[in-house]
């Protein structure tokens, strides 16, 4: 009977003996290494066991805080990686267990700091959180939070974390501001941030932050924050921290309180549906449906999902919910959406197919008339094919060693040049006594110069041109200032305007004609009537000599921009807040501006630009334009800026975006074009724009101004612009503009310049659109070598390319490729000579004419999105889409369904060139779908192409390719054509707006010259796919062979001088500051392990051996013994992935399973 009892305490010290070296080989293993050995402690039960001990531990008494306090700290680490936490403590009813041990040891700062640590993790879980607010946990919180003290720091910033973890809760929240305490945290920061001057004590101030961070996501928070002047508290602090770098984690939580605060707006407007309205026809109503259903955005102060609906815009973690994964659906045929007897319109439309050559040099109505009013101008420039050997190294930025900003070499003589650079000699000075205009300028001058019909309303004037303006008087009529008579809307007569810059004009932009220009502009038809034509699109574009590198981010420039928005609110002493430019008031424009003041004007081709506001003396807000007959699509801008100061930075606000995300962020510009340098020999679009940054604002969409859409967000792109000479005119835009009256008189100037033997041009009109604009439908190929049989039969045997793009007015870029297209395709290259006698293309270079016109970015006049009708498109509302897939049923329905089809787009958020396409089991394969490869039989003939252009392109990448059929995408041309046509090479090919990630131009902005190049490369990977899929002639091959081996050798060369890197890197590395586009996150993850964790490290260096100061120094944040810890904790072990832990020791906690690792 003595015998066991003696041995009781004897076993009792031994179990507790046992339980304290397990805890200390736990605590030394979790705390170094990886966070993978966690991880494996929680797949064991780890965390069931710990609660169950800390279950036992707190029953005994008195408490053994020698067990207690190893415990809650690997509690505390263990829990904060366990994502189900927070349920095994409810299940472990643990959570009456840590509040009492924290109102225990309130009077013990040690003991209630372990404490506080679990109870953090705890209230990490909302619903455990939750819980324990009603059980009185903020109440008892507030009890250890203190005004300012060098006391007991280490005790209060825990406390201040578990507080900001309990109001995460809503619910918790709520409750603490029924209760004050929203105005006692500011009081408190207030009290901190003003008596740590040294800030020694920034984690507690963050803390605080924090705090009000998570109690502002609702709205009564929102309301009483407001109420309490936290606007003006934060935003007063933030100004003393802003010299500080150490104080950037303040001012980030501050600046994201503030922009969330801030009193919400709707737009300045009426109503946020477009200017500009078109009557449909028949009986379909206007207003478009709602694109979602959207909930309140301040109903308790979440803030829905952003519905992105960009071109192939699709995330990778979105892309596996929206894979089509029914094999029968992805290989079923639909049937023809229309009777097979209509089919047989398109028949005109394939002349080539005729056999009779007599009808193959028919020339249309106006092309005749053309013809009789110019004489023909100069046939094609001869040129290779542009390659990457015409570059130098991108660090030198110089795309052609012979040009410069003052001029070309006076030495240089005519020489063959690529298309990207194809042009006359390039001369920036111009001598009055050098200027001819050859006979078809002449002829086409000066019958566009004659008196307009009377009956004709529209009278075209060149915009913009100040009639006070000294200097355009004396550009445009040095020797006649005096007889210059304004017209009374203020524009000048269209024939003086023209007649003088023609004769200033040289001529010596490849493939621009100004008159061809001018007279396309006059027959367009658009909503506004436009009057005014733009001077880039009538004096054209001459690419710089140079590449220029993506923009290098300012570290901070989003965060003062906001502050700068903030400021407006705080301190609107100096805010002007006057309207300058009014779309929706004809008037605004036509008045004199206020000295000093900016004149805008958009009402031209392709212009958007609805509202201008003055801000601040050099600050303006702007307001895009939404598409015709809609209340969204806001991306687009285009719109001219004169009455400017040099040298002076104004900002520009674009207020009403709605992407989430935006290549501004990562190096993009907007494009600038000045008049006054097109005067000087300069005419070009280049890359302009400081301090760019995008992100959320304050503004709303109501459902009542939105036509029912309510909830929609709203971002600001902002930028600063020095201009660059004063009292010029200047033009920005998003991207490159290129404008129907641009892409027709560039067809013009094609078929004029065409070698008529040896190119077979067919410029024909697929359908009127809906605005009644002629849609241009071309058909390019070689001539037959001659007309006997033979030769006739191969010409129409040549198989079908189907080319496609602009079907989205805001993608520019796509125009810009096929321009390059176009031009390489009718020119004297070898290359293109060979192309044409393999392929017969048919090309609709813009499929969306009226969109582009009236300055949409993604619709139609209808207020749909084309690239989505392509399943069912009406003839009435979508007639270029309907005839083009009319068009493409006729060329199946007589077997000559094309070999390639691919439609040209441009991708607002992602870096390079790539493609597209569509495959069964690739889609089925990434929805982790099995793949019965027995039944679903593919050719994978799709890659050959991308795969081809990843070798011979500089801007392509084959890693960005995609060739996933998502089912939001059913209806778009690369879908449809490929499901229903049984066109296996069907492609989207989508071009950057802003850079590449590798390569050539890695780190580059693209330009007019590189996209044009693309376009170009494009025909040649089409060559090398005709040499390796269809059957040629050995005479065909040995000639493609010769030319190929040249063109490689020409493009390895240069590839080998520049590092290129055959992995895609990241498309958006990380900016020198974190960007945040919601307003509303809450998560602060792996930051708020790595805070936790330096707490718990800095404690355990304490307790085994630091003396804690009661003075000054307890306020330091960090030791070095504790930097020294976490350094250590961030290095792999060599055995981190084993935990070698005895299965006898383990088996002492039932939570644990014995299993090995």
């Amino acid at each position: 009977m003595c015998g066991p009892t003696r041995n009781v305490p004897e076993k009792s010290s031994c179990d507790k003996d046992v339980i304290l070296n397990i805890l200390s080989v736990l605590t030394d293993l979790l705390s170094l290494g990886t966070g993978r050995r966690i991880h494996y402690v929680i797949s064991k039960g780890g965390s069931e066991a710990l609660l169950q001990a800390l279950a036992t531990a707190a029953r005994t008494e008195p408490p053994d805080h020698g067990t207690l306090l190893p415990l809650l700290r690997l509690l505390a680490r263990v829990g904060q990686r366990d994502r189900k936490f927070g349920l095994k403590v409810q299940k472990a009813e643990a959570t009456d267990i840590i509040l009492s041990l924290t109102r225990r040891n309130l009077g013990h700062h040690l003991h209630l700091t372990h404490c506080l640590w679990v109870l953090r993790v705890c209230a990490s879980n909302v619903t455990t959180g939750t819980m324990l607010g009603i059980n009185g946990a903020m109440e008892l919180l507030f009890k250890v939070i203190t005004p300012y003290s060098k006391r007991h720091i280490r005790t209060v910033r825990a406390a201040i974390g578990a507080l900001a973890a309990l109001l995460k809760s809503k619910s918790n929240s709520r409750r603490a501001v029924n209760r004050g305490y929203l105005g006692e945290l500011l009081r408190l920061y207030q009290d901190w941030h003003r008596n740590d001057v040294s800030n020694n004590c920034i984690y507690i101030r963050r803390g605080f932050l924090l705090c009000l961070k998570y109690i502002t996501n609702i709205q009564l928070g929102r309301e009483t924050f407001l109420g309490s002047r936290g606007m003006e508290i934060l935003f007063t602090s933030v100004q003393d921290c802003l010299s500080c770098k150490s104080l950037d984690p303040i001012i980030t939580t501050a600046t994201h309180i503030l922009r969330k605060c801030y009193p919400k707006e709707h737009l300045p407007l009426v109503t946020v549906r477009s200017s500009y309205s078109f009557p449909l026809p028949g009986n379909v109503k206007t207003e478009p449906l709602c694109e979602g259903s959207e909930g309140d955005s301040e109903s308790e102060g979440e803030e829905e999902a952003e519905t992105e609906q960009d071109n192939e815009d699709v995330e990778s973690k979105e892309e596996d919910y929206d894979l089509e994964t029914d094999v029968n659906k992805l290989r079923s045929r639909p049937v023809l959406d229309r009777p097979e007897e209509d089919l047989g319109q398109y028949e005109a439309l394939c002349a080539e197919l005729s056999q009779n050559f007599q009808e193959l040099e028919f020339e249309s109505e106006e092309k005749k008339s053309l013809e009789e009013r110019t004489e023909s101008l100069p046939s094609a420039p001869s040129h290779f094919i542009p390659s990457a050997t015409f570059m130098k190294h991108p660090n030198c930025r110089w795309r052609n060693q012979s040009v410069t900003e003052m001029g070309p070499n006076p030495g240089e003589q005519d020489f063959k040049v690529p298309l990207q650079s194809c042009r006359k000699k390039e001369e920036y000075r111009w001598d009055k006594n050098d200027e001819k205009r050859d006979i078809a300028e002449e002829a086409q001058d000066k019958d566009f110069c004659e008196e307009e019909d009377p009956a004709r309303s529209q009278v075209f004037a060149l915009y913009p041109l100040p009639k006070d303006a000294a200097w355009y008087k004396k550009m445009f009529y040095p020797h006649c200032e005096v007889s210059i008579n304004p017209s009374p809307e203020g524009r000048l007569e269209s024939s003086d305007i023209v007649r003088n810059l023609l004769q200033k004009h040289r001529g010596d932009i490849p493939f621009h004609s100004p008159h061809f220009c001018a007279a396309r502009a006059k027959s367009l038809k658009s909503i506004p009537g436009y009057r005014d034509l733009a001077f880039p699109d009538f004096w054209g574009h001459q690419p710089p000599p140079y590449s220029k590198p993506v923009l290098e981010r300012k570290n901070g420039v989003q965060r003062d921009k906001v502050l700068d928005d903030v400021r407006r609110l705080i301190q609107p002493g100096d805010v002007i807040g006057r309207t300058v430019f009014d779309l929706d008031d004809p008037s605004s424009h036509l008045s004199p501006g206020a000295p000093g003041c900016l004149t805008f004007f958009s009402k031209f081709e392709s212009g958007n630009l609805r509202k201008a506001i003055q801000v601040r003396e050099f600050e303006y807000d702007l307001i895009m334009n939404a598409d015709v007959n809609s209340s969204q699509h806001h991306q687009w801008f285009y719109f001219e800026v004169c009455d400017m100061r040099s040298a002076v930075p104004y900002r520009f606000n674009i207020i009403n975006c709605e992407k989430f995300n935006s290549q501004f962020n990562y190096g993009m510009q907007l494009v600038m074009y000045s008049v006054k340098e097109a005067f000087q020999g300069r005419p070009r679009w280049i890359r302009a724009g400081q301090e760019i940054c995008y992100y959320k604002n304050h503004y709303r969409c109501s459902a009542a101004a939105g036509g029912g859409v309510r909830g929609r967000f709203y971002y600001t792109l902002t930028f600063s612009i020095r201009f660059p000479h004063k009292d010029d005119v200047c033009y920005l835009a998003y991207h490159y503009p290129y404008t129907y009256s641009t892409m027709m008189s560039h067809l013009d100037v094609l078929e004029q310049t065409r070698n008529r033997k040896k190119v077979y041009w067919r410029q024909q009109t697929l359908c009127q659109t809906l605005g009644g604009n002629p849609c241009p439908l071309l058909t390019i190929t070689a001539m037959p070598e001659s007309k006997n049989r033979d030769d006739l039969e191969q010409f129409c045997n040549r198989p079908y390319v189907f080319l496609t793009a602009r079907v989205h007015p805001g993608e520019s870029n796509a125009s810009w490729v096929m321009k390059g297209t176009l031009e390489f395709l009718v020119s004297t290259d070898p290359i293109a000579e060979l192309l044409r006698k393999c392929f017969i293309f048919k090309i609709v270079p813009m499929l969306n004419p009226d969109g582009v016109i009236n300055g949409n970015h993604r619709c139609s006049l209808s207020g749909d999105d084309l690239n989505r009708q392509w399943l069912t498109p009406s003839s009435q509302l979508h007639p270029t889409i309907y005839h083009t897939k009319g068009l493409l049923y006729y060329l199946c329905s007589i077997g000559r369904a094309p070999l390639v089809f691919c439609d040209y787009h441009g991708h607002s958020q992602k870096k390079n060139v790539f493609l597209y396409g569509c495959s069964i089991k690739e889609t089925l394969w990434q929805a982790g779908c099995m793949v019965d490869t027995a039944v679903v039989t593919e050719d994978v003939g799709y890659r050959t192409l991308p795969k081809i252009l990843d070798k011979v392109a500089p801007a392509f990448v084959m890693n960005s390719c995609s060739f996933l059929v998502e089912k939001s995408r059913a209806s778009t041309a690369r879908v449809v054509v490929w499901k229903e046509m049984g066109v296996l090479r069907s492609y989207t090919m989508e071009s950057t707006y802003c850079s590449c990630s590798h390569g050539l131009y890695r780190g580059l902005q693209l330009g007019t010259q590189e996209l044009e190049e693309m376009g170009s490369k494009f025909c040649l990977g089409l060559l090398i796919l005709h040499l390796k899929s269809l059957p040629c002639s050995k005479e065909l091959m040995a000639q493609a062979a010769l030319l190929l081996d040249l063109e490689e050798e020409i493009t390895d060369r240069a590839q080998r001088r520049c590092s290129n890197s055959s992995l895609e890197s990241d498309d958006e590395p990380p900016c020198a500051e974190e960007i945040d586009y919601d307003t509303a996150s809450s998560s602060d993850g792996e930051e708020e392990f790595s805070e936790l964790d330096q707490e718990i490290q800095e404690c355990l260096s304490w307790v085994e051996g630091e003396t804690e100061d009661e003075g000054a120094t307890t306020g330091q944040t960090c030791s070095s013994r504790a930097l020294r810890g976490l350094y250590i904790s961030s290095q792999p072990a060599p055995n981190s992935a084993a935990l070698p832990l005895g299965s006898t020791a383990l088996g002492l906690y039932s939570g644990f399973e014995g299993s090995p690792v």
